[in-house]
């Protein structure tokens, strides 16, 4: 390490004899050229052949490639995602914890592009960014099917999910490239084409112009000026209302289709932020930590602000703001007829808790206006502001459906009495301060949570004496439209997909969330979530987010008789520990035998989904003829119409230890002669003994019960194998699929129809995908992650 330091001295004292001392360079441009300028000429290749890799919290060494400013900003050693931080990590959000390259340079970023003397010459020897791409020129990737991973072997790929980062300066690069020469960009995947490299070559030789983007359109200056006029009204009811809107939507990416010119094109997506400066002026975001933390400035105003990076999907949660939005919340909000007296505190017990912050909102306004996008909503814990993050998702089956409890009017003052007087059982992580061993927040959770089912329990049996708590009733049915009433969760090892409707095969288990967990959850991982946190907030998350699984969970097996629900209880956490075991213990008996559904079969669990998916109706819950081909008891679906639907039912029938070498998302191609192609989601559904231990995952994992969910279209962010099936072969894959029995097999199903990232036609492939995906879905679309 001394000698590589003393080598980097070195190198840089050589450059800069060369080429003087470095500093940041303005890059803009006003006039446009023929030459090569960023986002006409730039910004497309990018976007497809980097921003893939270099697109949020989990970019290499930080190099977040979506926005220009991003480039300008450069890399850092620093990582994002730290379990073991031991303290909490100054932020680096770009566009919002620095204004300018200069600030960034201070806060330890270093340069990609050259900012010493500009020559042609200079532009590309000091330019990190053009030299990688010109190392993967120089050494493509080896002409055999699958990458050596053998670090010990010249030539080799680290390609684990927490590999170890190589953050080169450039007075570094030229050590780097001696040691790992075939590591150019795109890392581990094939070279970009030669007109591609030489935009991209051009563009940086003549030192990297960006020309300012357009002024917004009209019709979205307009919206922005209405909403900005909505969400900064000056009564107290207005203000609380603004706030408990923006603590929601802080994350989200906010489109105007009132101003959309072509519905079948992406929008200008926004985001909403707290501004020092009002409207009209130019924005000055407050860069607080949490969206709760206080702005430190006794004025401040809600702006809609560009988003100025490339849509991807991780990081995508798409809101629609319209006409009808601000109809709908002006109705919930602010026409009903109470009094708000005082402003809350932002200091941080209070702040963290919403309970306490918005208790003079009503308490049916604040549940409907999460349930109208639940599939927001519930995305916001598995996006969130961290992109990916095992901490999170580790406490989550691989699928299971969601639906929620009835926003009963009738019955909601009691509940929010309930709420203003119990508000210290509420109390999450990120508003104590305390560190502790996990072992006793654990118990000091527990003890908490339970407190709170039994004083819930008791509300329930005030507000429903006629002993009939758990009948169907409870479930919301959407109003008869809402798609957002039913949910489907899908994780894929560390990220997750929520879809709308019941989707799948009859999953293992179920949720049914209600306001309180609802609320919880969210300011649980979204709001009160700081992914620079040390290792107790995120611990400490993570043990608090077991009991809201298990709230969810145990609220949908109220709908059961009890020895099912206690079948259901001891299946789903088979092997738990102790803690947990005891915790169960309490659940099974708190349930009374008071459910109000007649069952008529031996299979109660299987019974109440039927159950609940004729309650929401076909207008909520579509059908799924690939997984459940029949939609009730004695309807079956006839797929002999579509052969190729008929083949995937075959796929979805799969289960159990054929699936094993098959990764969490694969996406497959069915080729058709001309037809338009068709794409089909695999997601391979791993089984656990129970998700209620954070380490040793590997060990309760259950080959045998894991299924197989297929979907026309694309699910998830992380692909992690592309295949392509001519039409006339496809009853032959999957034959070869069927017939699996280990990873051998596997490699050789791959050989016939893998597309593998070796493969010469993996970028064709890959923009023939990005580009379905956009103009099948171009609202919720965006550019999908093979970081």
């Amino acid at each position: 390490m001394v000698f590589l330091a003393g080598c980097a001295v070195y190198a840089n004292k050589q450059l800069n004899d060369q080429y003087g001392e470095p500093q940041v360079r303005d890059r803009q441009i006003a006039e446009q050229t023929e030459e090569p300028e960023f986002h006409r000429d730039v910004k497309p290749i990018v976007d497809n052949r980097c921003v893939v890799c270099h697109a949020c919290n989990d970019a290499p060494c930080q190099l977040k490639l979506s926005a220009f400013e991003g480039i300008d900003r450069g890399a850092s050693s620093n990582i994002v995602y730290d379990g073991g931080r031991l303290r909490t990590a100054a932020p680096s959000r770009l566009f919002v914890d620095a204004n300018s390259t200069e600030q960034w340079r201070e806060k330890g970023f270093y340069p990609v592009l050259n900012e010493r003397q500009q020559s042609p010459q200079a532009n590309l020897e000091g330019s990190s960014f053009y030299r990688m791409l010109a190392m993967k020129q120089a050494h493509p990737l080896p002409e055999e099917k699958l990458l050596p991973e053998d670090l010990l072997v010249p030539g080799s790929f680290d390609l684990s999910l927490n590999r170890s980062q190589q953050c080169a300066t450039i007075e570094q690069f030229d050590f780097f490239e001696e040691l790992y020469p075939q590591w150019g960009m795109p890392y581990g995947l094939p070279a970009v084409a030669a007109e591609e490299f030489t935009t991209l070559k051009r563009w940086i030789e003549i030192g990297s112009p960006v020309k300012p983007l357009p002024a917004l359109s009209q019709p979205l200056l307009q919206q922005v000026a209405s909403w900005e006029g909505f969400l900064n009204g000056s009564s107290m009811k207005q203000r609380l209302t603004a706030r408990y809107i923006y603590e929601h939507l802080f994350i989200a990416n906010i489109h105007f289709p009132d101003a959309s010119t072509d519905p079948l094109l992406p929008p200008q997506y926004f985001r909403l932020v707290r501004s020092y400066t009002a409207s009209g002026q130019p924005v000055r975001e407050i860069s607080s930590r949490r969206p709760y933390d206080s702005p430190a400035t006794e004025s401040f105003y809600y702006r809609v602000v560009p988003l100025k990076t490339t849509v991807t999907v991780k990081t995508h949660m798409p809101y629609r703001l319209d006409a009808a939005r601000m109809q709908r919340w002006q109705e919930l909000f602010l026409d009903p007829d109470y009094v708000v007296d005082h402003l809350p505190s932002y200091e941080a017990e209070q702040a963290s808790n919403p309970f306490v912050t918005f208790k003079q909102l009503p308490v049916g306004a604040r549940y409907r206006f999460m349930l109208d996008e639940a599939q927001y909503t519930i995305s916001g814990f598995i996006k969130g502001p961290v992109c990916r993050g095992q901490i999170a998702l580790s406490v989550i089956n691989d699928h299971f459906w969601v639906t929620f409890v009835n926003p009963d009017d009738t019955k909601l003052k009691e509940v929010s009495n309930f709420l203003a007087s119990e508000t210290d059982l509420f109390q999450l992580p990120a508003g104590e301060v305390e560190k502790v061993l996990p072992l006793a927040h654990w118990r000091n959770y527990s003890s908490r949570q339970q407190e709170y089912l039994n004083t819930r329990e008791s509300l329930f049996k005030k507000l429903y004496p006629d002993g009939q708590l758990a009948s169907l009733d409870l479930v919301w049915d959407g109003d008869g439209d809402n798609r957002n009433a039913a949910l489907t969760v899908f994780r894929h090892n560390d990220s997750a997909t929520v879809v709308k409707g019941l989707v799948g095969a009859q999953p293992k288990t179920g949720w049914l969330i209600g306001y309180t967990l609802l609320e919880r959850i969210h300011y649980l991982l979204v709001s009160g979530f700081d992914v620079y946190g040390d290792v107790s907030h995120q611990l400490m998350t993570r043990l608090y987010m077991d009991f809201l699984r298990m709230e969810g969970e145990a609220n949908l097996l109220e709908l059961l008789p009890n020895e099912a629900a206690q079948r259901e209880l001891e299946h789903w956490y088979r092997g738990a520990e102790s803690e947990v075991q005891q915790y169960i213990g309490f659940l099974q008996n708190r349930k009374e035998s008071n459910f109000g559904i007649a069952f008529t079969t031996e299979q109660p669990k299987h019974e109440l989904f039927e159950l609940i998916s004729q309650r929401l109706g076909t207008d909520v819950v579509a059908a799924d003829p690939i997984n459940r081909p029949t939609l009730a008891v004695g309807t079956a679906v006839d797929s002999t119409a579509d052969p190729v639907v008929e083949q995937m039912q075959r796929l979805a029938q799969l289960q159990g230890t054929v699936l094993t070498p098959l990764p969490e998302q694969a996406l497959l191609r069915v080729a058709r002669i001309g037809k338009p192609h068709r794409l089909f989601s695999l997601v391979r559904n791993v089984s656990h003994s129970n998700v209620s231990s954070l380490f040793g995952e590997s060990y309760r994992l259950i080959d045998e019960e894991q299924t197989l969910t297929v979907v026309e279209g694309v699910i998830g962010a992380h692909p992690n194998v592309f295949i392509n099936v001519a039409e006339t072969v496809l009853p032959e894959f999957v034959d070869q699929f069927a017939a699996m029995s280990g990873e051998e097999d596997y490699q050789r199903l791959l050989d016939n129809y893998g597309v593998r990232r070796t493969n010469p036609d993996f970028w064709q492939f890959s923009d023939w995908l990005q580009g379905y995906y956009q103009q099948r879905q171009p609202i919720v679309s965006g550019l999908l992650d093979y970081n």
